[in-house]
């Protein structure tokens, strides 16, 4: 009778170990009812042991309403998964529909005709509604079927139609239409403002003339830097004919790189000209 203490804790842990192992989802006051368009059904209660023996039928405006209350070994708790799943059982196909749980285990779920997947709502055999309990921890999920669904088409309405799914693969040709390029404004308008440009270069040599313009020694800086003074007056009249060009048919990937050689040859020879004309301004030759 010494030994006997120590027997007695191995005992209740195995037996608490063994209690919690056993432990499984069940559920209680179950009933069934069947909401149509114009009024509510009865009522009709269920439990595990006691399934509905006759389906239940519904029509396309009617809806099939379940309650029940989930419990873990035996008391009422939230689990981590409820569904009622409807079956075909010929295809085998089904569609589960998530059930409002409460903390206390009051779970209802509210299964309309017009919900159902279109593989189900065309299904000419019962569908298999089970309930499907389940939870994080030890204690064993439920999947217990409970009554059947048989669906009545009114033939007054509109049947459901399966329309295939869009799968990825290899579609037609899109030809594509671009926008036409942009066309170069009338001649009119061109030449008008030609003219209006033309006609600003006699201004141009007035204003030289009355702001006291040395042309007399246009000779002298030909002959101090006559590369200079070449290049740059060159390289102007050919960023010109870069721009006539552009107007009439140059795109502008081939106007960039123009742009850039007579853009540098400008700088450099404007560079080497300008020092010229500062050397006589400097002299006090202007």
């Amino acid at each position: 009778m010494r030994f006997l203490p120590s027997f007695v804790a191995p005992l209740v842990l195995l037996a608490a170990g063994a209690a919690q192992a056993a432990s499984s989802w069940s559920f209680d006051d179950a009933t069934v009812q069947v909401n149509a368009k114009k009024a509510a059904g009865a009522k009709e209660k269920f439990s595990e042991t006691n399934q509905l023996s006759h389906p239940i039928a519904i029509g396309n405006t009617d809806s099939v309403k379940v309650l029940l209350v989930a419990k873990d070994g035996g008391k009422g708790k939230r689990p981590h998964q409820a569904f009622v799943v409807l079956k075909d059982e010929l295809s085998g196909l089904e569609a589960p529909f998530p059930m409002t749980v409460k903390e206390n285990g009051k779970a209802v779920v509210d299964i309309k005709y017009v919900d159902l997947p279109i593989q189900l709502a065309t299904s000419t055999s019962p569908l298999k509604a089970s309930v499907v309990l389940a939870s994080f921890g030890s204690s064993k999920g439920l999947n217990k079927p409970i009554f059947s669904v048989t669906l009545k088409t009114d033939p007054n309405a509109t049947p459901p139609v399966y329309e295939k799914p869009l799968r990825y693969g290899k579609r037609e040709a899109i030809d594509h239409i671009f926008r036409a390029d942009p066309k170069n404004p009338p001649k009119i308008i061109s030449a008008f403002f030609v003219l209006a440009v033309l006609a600003t270069v006699p201004a141009l040599f007035v204003g030289w003339l009355a702001l006291g313009a040395n042309v007399s020694h246009l000779q002298r800086a030909l002959r101090d830097a006559p590369i200079a003074h070449g290049v740059f007056f060159g390289s102007l009249v050919a960023l010109e004919g870069v721009f006539y060009l552009y107007y009439v048919s140059w795109t502008l990937f081939q106007v960039l790189p123009v742009i850039g050689v007579v853009g540098a040859a400008t700088f450099l020879s404007g560079v080497k000209a300008l020092g010229e004309v500062q050397s006589r301004r400097l002299a006090g030759e202007r």
